[in-house]
């Protein structure tokens, strides 16, 4: 059975993303250690809060992610989790994972923070994480911050908030989502679906 590890290190909606991924069929475990992390076949990286807190949090686990990473291993950031894989955030001081180049930026100007509820998005390209999911589909956001790649091929998906923003990145076995998957209804089923498939291969 495909094994999935999810990440404890105290910022992550563990109980809503275990169920959900366990209604794919995989095995989920909650986890906390390098040894846990490295004996995973795919990674799942949730998260909530702030981006400087966090990165105090997931530091004693950077350098196995970054090495689960590297080795092939598919990992999966949402929200919180998704903007540690980048180096750096306007939010608060601290370093990412560093595993995609860019920042996290501030909404500017007057638009309401967070952005709350649902939203759609547009794929920038073609990818078996969005099999199944037709442009327009409605995710669930909260956010006041957004990545923005420094290679702009990272981007897989976009959506509209007063401006134009990354909300799904993918660069090899790296993926993130700036929504919540596990509550995003049957649209988030189906991402999280393809993923646990994307480690099965």
């Amino acid at each position: 059975m495909t094994k999935i590890s999810i990440i404890d290190y105290g910022v992550g909606n563990l109980f809503s993303m275990g169920n959900a991924l366990r209604k794919t069929g995989a095995q989920v475990d909650i986890v906390k250690t390098r040894e846990e992390i490295l004996a995973a076949d795919g990674v799942v990286l949730p998260g909530v809060g702030n981006f400087g807190a966090a990165a105090l949090k997931i530091y004693p686990l950077a350098e196995a992610l970054r090495e689960a990473a590297g080795n092939g291993v598919p990992l999966l950031g949402s929200c919180l989790g998704m903007q540690l894989m980048f180096e750096q955030s306007e939010e608060a001081e601290g370093e990412g994972l560093g595993l995609l180049q860019g920042w996290i930026r501030e909404f500017k100007g007057e638009l309401k923070t967070p952005h709350m509820g649902w939203n759609t998005l547009n794929a920038t390209r073609s990818s078996p994480l969005l099999e199944g999911i037709p442009d327009g589909s409605y995710f669930y956001f909260v956010h006041s911050y957004y990545p923005d790649p420094v290679n702009k091929e990272d981007s897989l998906a976009e959506t509209i908030y007063g401006e134009r923003f990354t909300s799904i990145v993918e660069r090899g076995n790296v993926y993130g989502c700036q929504f919540h998957p596990e509550k995003s209804g049957k649209a988030g089923a189906v991402l999280l679906s393809n993923f646990v498939g994307l480690v099965r291969r």
